[in-house]
C-alpha cells in the first residue's frame, strides 16, 4: 500500500481528473479537511454529478483502471490521504478469497468513522521515524484493508489467539530486535497467518496490538538500563530506539507515570 497526503487551495469552482501513481492500482481516498461553499465530491465523468448525497468525513473507492474527477462549484480548502494498492495482492496478503469480488465495485460516496479513524492515524505516522512505527502503521493498514474487504462474519472467525508457540516465536523475535523496526508481515510469517488475522490474534492473547507490545517491551529494557547501567538518558533513548532523551521520557512517562530520572533514583536510594 502507498499512502499520500494531499493539499489543495482553491478558487471557486474546481473540476481535475484524481490522478494515480499506476493504471492498476485501486485508490481509497478519505477527505479530511474541507473549506468552502459547496461539498467537494468524486465523479466517474466531468459531467456527471456524483448521485450519493454528502455523508460526513466522505470516502470513495475507485478499483483499478476506474477514472475518477474531484468536482466542486466553491471551494477554498481540501486536504485528503489516498492509499493506492493492488487489490489481488491485498486480498492474499489478508487472505481473503477472490470469489468476493469485493474490490471490484466502485464506492463513489460513503462514510465509516472507523475507517477514517484509522486513515487519519496513518497519515500522521507518514513521516515518524521511530522503530515503533513500522509495527503502527502495518497494524492501521491491515485494520483498513480488512474493513474494507472483510464481512463481519470473516472478522468474527479469525477472532482466536496464538497458540503458545506462535506468542513466544512473536514476543523473542521483537525482544531481539530492539531498537530495529520489525514489520508486521514478517510477524505474520513467523505465525502461518494472514496479517490482518495475525493483529487480531495477538490483542486476542495479549490484550495489545503487536506495536503496543513491542513499545512496552522497549520501555521493559530501558528499565534494566537504567537500573543495571550507568548510561545517560540519552544513551538508553538511543539502545531503545527513542529519537532522543525527550521523546524517549515522554513516552516513558506517559507508560509508566514518572519520568525516567525520577523512576531510577526510587529505585536505586
Amino acid at each position: 500500500m502507498n499512502v499520500d497526503l494531499h493539499e489543495f487551495n482553491c478558487t471557486g469552482r474546481i473540476l481535475f481528473q484524481i490522478e494515480r501513481k499506476e493504471k492498476e492500482s485501486s485508490r481509497l481516498v478519505a477527505q479530511l479537511e474541507e473549506v468552502g461553499q459547496d461539498r467537494a465530491e468524486a465523479r466517474t465523468a466531468p459531467d456527471t454529478p456524483n448521485p450519493y448525497a454528502y455523508k460526513p468525513r466522505p470516502m470513495f473507492f475507485a478499483p483499478a483502471n476506474m477514472d475518477v474527477w474531484g468536482h466542486s462549484a466553491d471551494s477554498r480548502y481540501i486536504k485528503c490521504a489516498t492509499i493506492s494498492f493492488d487489490a489481488n495482492a491485498l486480498q492474499e496478503r489478508l487472505g481473503i478469497s477472490q470469489s468476493l469480488r469485493l474490490l471490484d465495485v466502485p464506492r463513489l460516496r460513503f462514510n465509516d468513522d472507523r475507517m477514517w479513524t484509522l486513515i487519519s492515524l496513518l497519515v500522521e505516522a507518514i513521516d515518524d521515524t521511530d522503530p515503533g512505527s513500522q509495527l503502527y502503521g502495518d497494524s492501521l493498514i491491515a485494520a483498513i484493508a480488512a474493513r474494507l474487504i472483510e464481512r463481519p462474519a470473516q472478522a468474527k472467525r479469525s477472532a482466536s489467539g496464538l497458540s503458545a508457540m506462535q506468542l513466544k516465536d512473536a514476543i523473542s523475535y521483537i525482544e531481539a530486535n530492539i531498537p530495529a523496526k520489525v514489520e508486521l508481515s514478517t510477524l505474520a510469517e513467523l505465525a502461518g497467518f494472514s496479517q490482518s488475522h495475525y493483529s487480531r490474534a495477538f490483542k486476542a492473547s495479549t490484550g495489545l496490538a503487536p506495536y503496543q507490545w513491542q513499545l512496552q517491551a522497549r520501555v521493559d529494557r530501558a528499565k534494566d538500563l537504567l537500573l543495571n547501567t550507568n548510561g545517560g538518558l540519552e544513551e538508553v533513548a538511543e539502545a531503545t530506539g527513542f529519537a532522543d532523551a525527550v521523546h524517549f521520557g515522554r513516552t516513558f512517562r506517559k507508560i509508566t507515570g514518572a519520568t525516567p530520572a525520577a523512576w531510577r533514583r526510587d529505585r536505586l536510594t
